[in-house]
């Protein structure tokens, strides 16, 4: 059984999020569907809410948007969560300019979401990926970071 919520979020984006193929109409269809992949309901529900909030994220984001020139202090709390390789990713999102400010903090703000200890780097592309994908006007950025998640070999950026 996959037993991570995130793992949830990329099937969701790999199965219907493409444009592809559409996800059913009834939640309990969903739900269904990724059951019977092997995700527990527990990472089921957790996973719809955690979109739920990011769509809610994505709609009161301006309204305390960051100015771009600023510098970003992280907190204790966002440290624990967000290795030092973490944070570089984000940094090296951010400096590429694949994410604005709104975005770094609608990022950061999903990755705290998660309900483990420490968040992966990869965690970190994927939901960039997520809340890139739910911005108007960010889709130059979102091709950007979906080309380098499905990249072959890593690539860097400068």
């Amino acid at each position: 059984m996959n037993e991570n919520m995130v793992d949830v979020l990329i099937y969701l984006y790999e199965h219907y999020m493409d444009g592809e193929q559409q996800p059913p109409v009834a939640q309990s269809d969903l739900e269904d569907e990724l059951s019977q992949a092997g995700f527990s309901q527990s990472e089921i529900d957790k996973a719809l809410h955690w979109l739920d909030e990011l769509a809610l994220g994505v709609e009161a984001a301006h309204e305390h948007a960051p100015l771009s020139e600023s510098i970003r202090i992280y907190s204790e709390q966002e440290c624990e969560k967000l290795d030092l390789e973490a944070r570089g990713m984000l940094m090296s999102l951010e400096h590429s300019g694949i994410l604005d400010p709104i975005s770094r903090e609608l990022v950061i703000d999903r990755l705290l979401a998660i309900d483990h200890p420490q968040v992966l780097v990869e965690e970190v592309k994927w939901v960039a990926l997520l809340v890139l994908m739910n911005r108007p006007g960010r889709e130059e950025a979102f091709d950007q970071l979906e080309e380098m998640l499905y990249a072959e070999e890593p690539v860097y950026l400068h």
